[in-house]
């Protein structure tokens, strides 16, 4: 007997992210009953194409979730916080990418690389990470299993994209306007310049991005006890974050070891050779939607410490395309 084909809805499809979501599921080709797309009231009416498909975008109401097995939602904490649990009494299974349900205690946060055990689980609100937080939980989940964390301390550079539309436009307008003054989007200019604050600041002194960032790993990795500091930075790229990573293990490990088991991880690419000047940048990660690695070296500071860079394509791996995975996987396993 052949499966019934899933009805989703995408939540914030007129986003940055909800055309990313839309763009994947029709390149990964996955078969579907009808596809939603459910925004604002400012964007109702608009068509978005698709591979010659045309999707009318209507304008979200409670009614809009009636009939829909999988919602993926991209609209921002505020329209999440009040649309999903409304989409959930209809039955609806929700992945949402904004940061308001990640760490409650009964939602999942998953990297399907990393947890997907965790969607077994599931009370129809599944966390999407944040986008910093993938790239860098693919990374450090094989490493802590293998060889014991003590310590993490991270910088990102984060693109502009990781803003939204109002990001990438700030950056092509300031860059065409250059040297007039900022847009507005950032609190400061952001062509030709790097900002070293994401989000409101917390009383400790740290942004929200940062603490998200060190939340977010504990949770998925299910270890509070990890030690984990960052500083998050805006940087003049309009797709793809970076990260700065000193680690601190158990015991002494060498960059070789952790080049292979790297190597032997789902999803990551080492491009790491000093021969040949080769590591990942930005650029690398425009057209691959692995989770790029390299800079792999012993620190200094003793043969317990390892330095190394991460780079991902923010809007896919770090957003889409890990919501689209985790909506393959429920379906695949029959757990929506």
């Amino acid at each position: 007997m052949s499966r019934r084909k899933p009805v989703i809805a995408l939540l914030g499809a007129t986003g940055a992210v909800g055309r990313e979501m839309l763009k994947i599921i029709h390149e990964q080709n996955i078969e579907y009953d009808t596809l939603k797309l459910l925004a604002s009231k400012r964007s109702a009416g608009s068509i978005i194409t698709c591979q010659s498909h045309k999707f009318p975008v209507e304008e979200v109401s409670e009614e809009s979730f009636s009939g829909i097995d999988i919602c993926l939602a991209s609209a921002g904490s505020e329209a999440s916080k009040y649309w999903i649990p409304l989409a959930v009494k209809k039955g609806v299974t929700v992945i949402d990418n904004c940061s308001y349900w990640r760490l409650k205690d009964d939602v999942p946060l998953v990297v399907p690389e990393v947890n997907p055990e965790e969607l077994h689980r599931h009370h129809k609100i599944i966390g999407n990470p944040n986008c910093s937080t993938i790239q860098l939980v693919q990374v450090l989940a094989p490493l802590h299993k293998r060889f014991g964390l003590k310590r993490v301390i991270v910088s990102t550079y984060q693109s502009v994209s990781g803003a939204g539309n109002k990001g990438i436009m700030s950056l092509q307008a300031e860059t065409a306007a250059f040297p007039k003054k900022a847009s507005g989007c950032f609190s400061r200019r952001i062509a030709y310049n790097v900002i070293p604050q994401i989000g409101d600041y917390e009383a400790n002194g740290f942004t929200t991005e940062e603490m998200k960032l060190l939340h977010e790993t504990r949770k998925i990795l299910k270890d509070n006890s990890l030690l984990i500091t960052g500083t998050a930075v805006r940087v003049p790229v309009f797709y793809g974050h970076s990260e700065s990573v000193l680690l601190q293990f158990q015991s002494k490990v060498s960059p070789a070891e952790v080049r292979q088991e790297l190597t032997d991880t789902q999803n990551l690419q080492i491009m790491d050779n000093n021969h040949l000047n080769l590591f990942p940048t930005p650029q690398d990660c425009e057209s691959n939607d692995n989770t790029l690695v390299g800079r792999v070296r012993q620190d200094i500071m003793g043969e317990d410490w390892i330095n190394l860079w991460i780079v991902s394509n923010n809007l896919r791996k770090g957003a889409a395309l890990n919501a689209v995975q985790i909506a393959v996987y429920l379906i695949d396993k029959d757990i929506i």
